[in-house]
């Protein structure tokens, strides 16, 4: 009997996700490269192992969505900068899975755009799960794991503290994200809006999940440290005044107190702030608390570079969302047509590095 054959996978743009999500698939003893879109012109038309630094691939970026849809493909690996519902419908209609980094962890069946999406899966036999880290991890898989370690909860905390000087995305930083900015241009930006649907899935995930009565909206706050001196920052100047830390709390309450919280703790550095937040002599990382009996927490570590250098080269948190979406493939590609949450999929897991395998 041969070998069984590989799920074909295609990858939807070459950011910093998206370069290593390929390289997760070409590490997978169960996938295959299959085809690749690309944003850029300069992109089109090259062998992606060339976009990525290595050797040739054998397999050839495109520009043409309609090109990439026509190639033979089990799932789409689709990760833009900024989703479009069209380009999901698309995919999928033409009867490939997708696995996505920016949306749908647990979307709101009610929600017409979510059904539209739902039902271009059911039509068409496919499936779509959305994933990631941060959401899509651990702002809800991880607490609901943790939490079984615990009864009478009382409390879930998910939780990032990082130096965003080591995004290896400057124009994001600037004008999505808006540091080096006022605090009044900040607060207007377009990033609250970004992140305010992915997180309030999640925490309705485990609100849902674990059976909390939680009141129907979810609590939004958002505060900005400034810098008091120059911070040291290449791309562009951080100068006193301007944007230099970002917090963003998402709360599920009950009876107007807090029973679920995701937070982002974005700095640049822990020097030179007003007001003066750190990252509590802890250094970068992700924190998950389960509040109950016994009271449970989990650090995650590694999943932020040691330097900025390091990060600026490969940033392990961009790493990690791609192979968390990676690595969910097979069992997506196994599941049942429509929009599959983490509840509705087995355990997931890594794979052995090749020479490990069997």
């Amino acid at each position: 009997m041969g070998e069984p054959s590989k799920l074909r996978v295609i990858q939807w743009a070459t950011g910093g996700v998206g370069k290593a999500a390929i390289e997760c698939v070409r590490n997978h003893p169960q996938l295959e490269l299959a085809g690749c879109w690309v944003h850029s012109a300069d992109k089109n038309g090259r062998d992606v192992g060339e976009i990525l630094g290595t050797g040739p691939l054998g397999v050839t970026a495109t520009t043409s969505v309609e090109e990439v849809l026509a190639i033979d493909a089990d799932c789409v690996m689709y990760s833009p900068l900024i989703p479009a519902d069209e380009e999901v419908i698309a995919i999928l209609r033409s009867g490939k899975n997708v696995v996505t980094p920016v949306g749908w962890v647990y979307p709101d069946a009610t929600n017409p755009r979510v059904k539209a999406i739902a039902d271009a899966a059911l039509e068409a036999g496919v499936t779509l799960h959305g994933s990631g880290i941060h959401p899509g991890g651990i702002t809800e898989r991880f607490p609901l794991m943790v939490s079984s370690l615990s009864s009478a909860v009382t409390h879930v905390r998910a939780e990032e503290f990082s130096d965003i000087r080591t995004y290896n995305a400057p124009d994001v930083v600037r004008h999505i994200m808006g540091f080096g900015g006022t605090p009044e241009e900040a607060v207007q930006g377009p990033m609250a809006g970004l992140l305010e649907a992915g997180f309030k899935m999640s925490v309705r995930m485990v609100a849902d999940h674990m059976g909390f009565r939680i009141d129907p909206d979810i609590r939004t706050i958002q505060e900005i440290a400034v810098a008091t001196a120059d911070i040291d920052y290449d791309p562009f100047p951080i100068t006193p005044g301007s944007v230099a830390a970002r917090r963003f709390r998402w709360e599920a309450l009950v009876d107007g107190e807090p029973v679920i919280t995701a937070t982002v703790n974005w700095l640049m550095g822990e020097e030179n702030l007003e007001p003066n937040w750190n990252f509590g002599g802890r250094g970068e990382r992700f924190e998950v608390e389960i509040t109950g009996d016994p009271t449970v927490s989990l650090t995650f570590k590694g999943l932020q570079p040691e330097t900025i250098a390091e990060g600026l080269q490969k940033n392990p948190g961009v790493v990690a969302t791609a192979n968390h979406c990676v690595n969910a493939i097979p069992d997506v590609c196994a599941a049942g047509p429509g929009i599959k949450t983490y509840l509705d999929l087995p355990l997931l897991a890594g794979r052995p590095a090749p020479h490990l395998a069997r």
